[in-house]
C-alpha cells in the first residue's frame, strides 16, 4: 500500500506534541502501551510521526478527557466506523463507560454531602476548630488495610 503525503512521517515529537495537545512524555507512554505505533527513526535517531499519528493522538486525548481508561481507548481505536458490528462494540464500550461515570457521580455526591456536613460543624466562633477536630478523629478511626482492596480505586 502506498502512503499518501498525510501519512508520510514528517513531524518530530515536539511538533506532534504541539499539534495534538499531548505531551512528548505521554506520546512515548502511548507508544509503550501500544496505542500509537512507535515513530519512525531518522538517521539521527529522532522520531518522526505522520498527520495520521497527530489525529490518533487527538482522538486519544479526547477519550482520556472523557475519563476513558486506556483499555476503552484501545477498544475504540481498534474499531472501524464503517462496520455495523464495530458500531455495536463502540456502543457497548460507551455504555460500560457511562455506568462507570454514573457510579463515580454517586460517589462524588456522597463525598459532597460528607464534606458539607463536615463544613457545618464549625462556624469559626468556637474556642477550637471542630472541622480539624473531626478530621483528626476520623483519621484515628480509619482502619489500616494490609493490602489494597480496590475500594476507592479510580477508573483510569
Amino acid at each position: 500500500m502506498t502512503q499518501t503525503v498525510a501519512q508520510l512521517p514528517q513531524y518530530r515529537i515536539g511538533e506532534v506534541a504541539r499539534q495534538s495537545g499531548v505531551s512528548a512524555a505521554n506520546i512515548r507512554y502511548y507508544e509503550k502501551e501500544g496505542l500509537l505505533a512507535p515513530g519512525v527513526r531518522e538517521d539521527n535517531s529522532y522520531r518522526l510521526y505522520s498527520g495520521d499519528d497527530v489525529h490518533r493522538l487527538r482522538f486519544i486525548r479526547l477519550c482520556r478527557a472523557m475519563d476513558m481508561s486506556l483499555d476503552e481507548v484501545r477498544t475504540l481505536l481498534a474499531l472501524d466506523w464503517s462496520r455495523k458490528a464495530d458500531c455495536e462494540a463502540a456502543r457497548d464500550t460507551l455504555d460500560e463507560h457511562l455506568q462507570h461515570v454514573r457510579s463515580r457521580l454517586a460517589e462524588l455526591q456522597a463525598l459532597e454531602a460528607d464534606l458539607q456536613a463536615l463544613r457545618s460543624r464549625c462556624d469559626g466562633s468556637g474556642a477550637h476548630c471542630h472541622i480539624i477536630e473531626a478530621l483528626h478523629a476520623r483519621a484515628d478511626a480509619q482502619p489500616v488495610a494490609a493490602t489494597s482492596t480496590g475500594v476507592g480505586k479510580r477508573h483510569v
